[in-house]
């Protein structure tokens, strides 16, 4: 019986946690809420009907956009809220439980004279 030796290859490593350049960047995830939000809504007024697409129309916006940067293995939720602006003020909050390390969230939020949307990105690290 003829013995073979099985080796792993070599230079291959299983990485855990992402590269400094593969982290997920929250202020140029601002950036790019802030414009989609600009855009798409400067001059829309609130329409309860339209709301429900709308929000879904930003959502996929944003998530698609943010898809172009291209990080390995980081998955998006994005959650969009639209309401009517009549001077109300909205508290809105969330529990997540995530590695700090590598697990992060960007918001932010867009008023004119008809609506208001907070547009909230979490970005998850899967291991």
């Amino acid at each position: 019986m003829k013995k073979t030796n099985v080796t792993a290859p070599q230079n291959q490593e299983y990485q855990i946690k992402p590269k400094q350049r593969e982290k997920f960047k929250p202020g140029k995830t601002k950036e790019i809420i802030r414009d989609i939000l600009k855009e798409k809504l400067q001059t829309q007024v609130y329409h309860n009907e339209a709301v429900q697409q709308l929000t879904r129309d930003l959502a996929e916006e944003v998530k698609a956009r943010l898809k172009e940067m291209n990080l390995p293995r980081y998955k998006y939720v994005v959650q969009v809220t639209i309401g009517e602006q009549k001077g109300q003020g909205v508290r809105v909050g969330c529990k997540c439980f995530w590695d700090f390390d590598t697990d992060y969230v960007a918001s932010e939020v867009f008023q004119n004279d008809s609506i208001f949307c907070l547009c909230t990105v979490y970005a998850v690290y899967l291991y």
